[in-house]
């Protein structure tokens, strides 16, 4: 019997690779003798680099960055396995919100710097591609820092290099390249992006994400008519338009900023995911595949982790069980998507702490309740 195992972490209890190593050793007592296939996956956002690494047998690369408002930063990115010559990096490890202390965040000063230098070192360890979450960021700099940080420099009107950060946006008057990491271009740079926010205007960047790092009513103003300009210049000077591309203002505009600078393209989190983890070459002959998260509800059906799964595993016409932390509201709404039966692992009324701390025992009993249940097919 093969068993395939693919959940997402369970946040602030369970890595996603300690979640399959509790599903498999909950099933194993009724089925000591199953061939498993352990795969922890992520949806793009917090968790994926470890996920990756996990699941290829990789390695994490910790180094130290600037951050969001210049200040040293602890970061890492992760070096997939198999000799893929692929990094993985999350925006949020070197230019995340979390970084910034809430009475501090200003968007019109934080700076994606981080972010580059990040990028720069993965480059200098000599990959060839890189998968860049987007999520979680302090900035809304449009990438600018970023840039700088790879050799890009704004000028402005007088020939001045301007601060990297939101609130200078406005004042780009050129934009040199000339000394932007050739390495860059010639690496293939995929985005996993959930969101199709434009860049500026009612939906884009500023006007939807701002609030939440920090802008007020004038700040937003100020942010989205520079994000604009920056978007005019780009389009002036490069002869590349952002300004209405979908996922543009993803990440305070830092997706416009690698669609231009670094020819990306901007994919679904779980789907670049589960490319690079090749899930669906473990699907052959197997006979039931187990996904989860930390909380299954009516959301989980817009890109969530047990979603993709399952997707591929349709493919094969092979059963779906969904394990999670606990189950939400309308949480049914999986079972029109793939997902043949969801089971929350939290056996009776405990306090949130309890239910972290206990949650890889929960996570093996109700794997092996699954796998009785199993065996009675």
């Amino acid at each position: 019997m093969k068993i395939v195992i693919a959940p997402d972490s369970f946040k602030e209890s369970l890595t996603a690779q300690q979640v399959c190593t509790a599903i498999k050793t909950g099933m194993q007592r009724v089925f000591p003798d199953a061939e498993f296939h352990l795969i922890p996956v992520a949806d793009g956002g917090e968790g994926t680099v470890q996920s990756l690494v996990d699941a290829t047998h990789g390695h994490i690369v910790n180094l130290t960055v600037t951050g969001p408002l210049k200040q040293p930063v602890d970061a890492f990115y992760g070096v997939l396995g198999d000799h893929s010559k692929t990094a993985v990096i999350e925006m949020a490890a070197a230019s995340g919100l979390h970084h910034v202390a809430p009475n501090l965040r200003d968007p019109k000063k934080t700076s994606s710097y981080g972010t580059g230098e990040l990028i720069k070192a993965a480059l200098d360890q000599g990959v060839t591609k890189i998968i860049i979450g987007l999520g979680g960021s302090a900035t809304n700099d449009g990438g600018i820092g970023m840039l700088a940080a790879l050799g890009v420099t704004f000028l402005d009107h007088e020939g001045n290099a301007i601060e990297p950060n939101g609130g200078s946006l406005g004042l780009i008057k050129q934009i040199n390249t000339d000394a932007l990491d050739p390495r860059l271009t010639a690496c293939e740079v995929l985005v996993a992006c959930d969101v199709d926010n434009p860049l500026c205007g009612k939906l884009g960047a500023t006007s939807v994400f701002g609030p939440q790092k920090g802008a007020t009513e004038a700040d937003i103003e100020l942010l989205d008519a520079g994000l604009k300009h920056y978007g005019e210049c780009i389009k002036q000077q490069l002869n590349i338009d952002v300004l209405d591309k979908p996922g543009a203002g993803a990440a305070g505009g830092m997706g416009a900023a690698l669609m231009a600078f670094a020819n990306a393209s901007l994919r679904p989190g779980i789907e670049l995911v589960l490319e690079a983890v090749r899930l669906s070459k473990y699907m052959v002959n197997t006979e039931l595949v187990i996904t989860g998260e930390g909380r299954i509800d009516n959301q989980t059906v817009y890109g969530k982790t047990p979603m993709g799964v399952a997707k591929v595993a349709k493919q094969f016409n092979i059963p779906v069980i969904g394990i999670a932390g606990s189950l939400g509201a309308k949480h049914q709404a999986v079972y029109e998507c793939g997902i043949d039966a969801v089971f929350a692992a939290v056996p009776g009324a405990m306090t949130l702490q309890q239910a972290f701390a206990d949650a890889n025992h929960n996570v093996e009993n109700v794997a092996e309740n699954i796998a009785k249940l199993w065996a009675l097919k």
